[in-house]
């Protein structure tokens, strides 16, 4: 056990340092006159209960030299002045840094031994649901708000360590938007830390109304033809902690719900909340499936439009798939018209009001479905591959790349239908080069760990290892 030292000069140079006042924006500390003796208050911004400390504030700054004369022991003095009933003296450095980092009050007074440990702290709360994106059936509940001093105190109530850094930015000539970049400080690859401060510092922009999109498209390259997702986001805080803890950066926006996890690549893309809720074998299924899924969306309606498009193609036990009811579309418009339709649902349904949501969900499915067949518009196969499509577009949690997929579906869909088999392997081998060459944000690249390889971390992305003392 280390105790605090008899200075009080050497004390508060200690704790500033430790605590990283002046590094993480969330740390307050303030000084005080007590009696004519010098004080200092530490809190964390977030935990602390405003109305509790401006009270005891108000009454310590009553108090006159002689009432604390003679006053030696902390203990002391919180029997005489400190009203709140949380409260309890300390002189073990590493127990009060500690407790600071569960949310209490650190005051130290000039020429009073030990430090006094006030729990006034109020953890922040999510009043109205969980995020709407990567809900779990197990977990936490709780998500991040449009405010950013609460979504750093989530963050500090789950990895209590005073190496965890909230380090302040603020970007935007006229909005001068609130940033913070969340990290481990002895975790962290320095030069990826560096890079991203560069980036966020250089922003020219005069606001950054669209929170979090902005940055990104301030500080992403310059590749307007790639639509690969170049940052993967979250609104839990339960997701952030685990990136944090395995040494990538969180940047939060203020006024967004969804903070950035950086670096970001392709196949951070694979993992979701809900694995890690269930043992390593069904979360790996669960992953797997995923996978599986995702990359037959990619491929089914170009693969099946290039099986059927000519007869005798197939061999005799798969002539079911090659023979689609003859409809007043061709088969390459009537894949196209689904895809756009689905679009249009979609986004009409942003708009739909919560009362009329489930009869316009009706109406839409009557409309694509039984109206179109029965019209002769469409045929029933196309259907049930469009809405297969539709359906694995969400069984994975980024908006982002799921719609990068659908681009790249369509137009490898139109580069079959032109040039048949070529045409179809030309598209995959463009969709690899294009995965290839895409520029992640910051990073080793966004095919890591496939390029450069590294098995040990490919395997933990792939697979759902043990929860273990280094697998967050």
């Amino acid at each position: 056990m280390e105790e605090i030292a008899e200075k009080y000069q050497d004390n508060v140079r200690w704790f500033d340092e430790t605590l990283g006042v002046g590094r993480s924006c969330d740390l307050v500390s303030r000084d005080l006159r007590i009696g004519g003796r010098r004080a200092r208050i530490w809190v964390i911004d977030g935990f602390g209960g405003d109305a509790v400390l401006e009270r005891m504030g108000s009454f310590w700054l009553g108090l006159a030299p002689g009432d604390v004369e003679g006053l030696t022991e902390m203990q002391a003095f919180i029997d005489r002045f400190v009203t709140f009933m949380e409260a309890d003296a300390s002189t073990d450095r590493e127990n009060i840094v500690t407790s600071v980092l569960l949310g209490k009050t650190l005051l130290l007074v000039e020429g009073v031994r030990g430090a006094a440990l006030i729990d006034c702290k109020e953890y922040p709360g999510r009043s109205v649901q969980e995020p709407p994106d990567g809900k779990v059936l197990r977990g936490a509940h709780d998500g991040f708000i449009e405010a950013v001093v609460p979504n750093m105190a989530l963050l500090r109530r789950r990895i209590r360590d005073p190496r965890l850094t909230m380090e302040g930015l603020k970007a935007g000539t006229r909005s001068h938007t609130d940033i913070v970049l969340c990290y481990l400080d002895d975790k962290v690859d320095r030069q990826l830390l560096a890079e991203l401060r560069e980036k966020l510092t250089a922003i020219e922009a005069k606001s950054l109304i669209m929170s979090q999109e902005s940055v990104v498209e301030a500080i992403r390259p310059k590749q307007w033809y790639n639509p690969f997702p170049k940052v993967r986001y979250t609104e839990r805080p339960d997701t952030a902690a685990a990136s944090v803890m395995e040494g990538s950066i969180v940047v939060m926006v203020d006024t967004s719900p969804s903070v950035m996890l950086l670096p970001t690549t392709f196949f951070d893309f694979t993992q979701e909340a809900n694995e890690f809720y269930f043992p390593p074998l069904v979360g790996t299924y669960l992953r797997l499936l995923r996978i599986i899924v995702f990359l037959i969306s990619l491929l089914i309606t170009p693969a099946w439009y290039l099986m059927v498009c000519e007869p005798g193609r197939l061999p005799g036990w798969l002539n079911f798939l090659s023979s689609p009811e003859p409809a007043s579309l061709p088969l390459l418009w009537q894949l196209l018209v689904v895809e756009f339709l689905i679009d249009v649902l979609k986004l009409a349904s942003l708009n739909t009001p919560d009362s009329l949501s489930n009869s316009f969900s009706m109406l839409g499915a009557l409309i694509l479905g039984d109206f179109a067949v029965q019209a002769g518009w469409l045929g029933p196969e196309v259907l049930v591959y469009m809405a297969f499509v539709s359906v694995a577009g969400f069984a994975q949690p980024s908006y982002e790349m799921g719609y990068a997929f659908k681009l790249l579906r369509l137009v490898l869909l139109l580069v079959t239908a032109a040039f048949d088999v070529w045409g179809f392997a030309l598209g995959v081998l463009g969709i690899l080069a294009l995965l290839a060459t895409t520029k992640p944000v910051v990073g080793k690249g966004y095919l890591y760990p496939l390029i450069p390889f590294n098995g040990k971390a490919l395997r933990r992305l792939l697979l759902r290892e043990p929860i273990s003392r280094d697998n967050t």
